[in-house]
């Protein structure tokens, strides 16, 4: 199985998680990271849940790499995510030297792996990594078009019914 391939079959796991998250009405973003060709962490997205704004599926599937392997530096893994990272997991990827990072959609308002920036690799960081953008963008990008759409359609039919109740 080639590079590209693998990128996909893990990618899928990562929208796996994505699945999870969204069924706990959290935004649908999930994340996994592999070492030596095994998966040693898997996490989505729990602000909600949790009522805590560092709980991203990337931070959290780094915490749990980071206790998997008795280490702070997540050297020779590969993290997989359903979304561009935005500037905090951008941040704690640099943190933990990870060298390798595959994301599905990019994120236009917050992104900041190549839309709004380049924090991964910007040399005046001690710390880039190799960025793989769009392995499966369409399916990535399409649960979070779904979801938003459905909170928005749910916010027209509330507002809707407050104007039929106050008739």
């Amino acid at each position: 199985m080639d590079v590209f391939e693998k990128d996909r079959q893990y990618m899928k796991l990562a929208i796996e998680e994505a699945k999870k998250a969204e069924a706990l009405a959290e935004v649908p973003i999930g994340a996994i990271i592999v070492h030596d060709g095994e998966v040693i962490a898997r996490a989505h997205n729990l602000r909600e849940t949790s009522q805590n704004a560092v709980t991203h599926a990337e931070l959290s599937a780094i915490q749990i790499a980071c206790e998997e392997l008795g280490s702070w530096r997540l050297e020779d893994t590969t993290l997989y995510v359903t979304l561009e990272p935005c500037p905090m997991c951008a941040g704690a990827i640099l943190q933990s030297r990870v060298p390798r990072v595959v994301y599905g959609a990019r994120d236009p308002k917050a992104g900041c792996v190549d839309s709004l920036y380049r924090l991964l690799n910007d040399p005046r960081f001690n710390h880039e990594c190799e960025v793989v953008e769009g392995v499966l963008a369409e399916e990535c990008g399409g649960m979070l078009t779904t979801f938003f759409h459905a909170i928005r359609q749910r916010k027209k039919l509330m507002k809707k019914k407050i104007v039929q109740d106050a008739e």
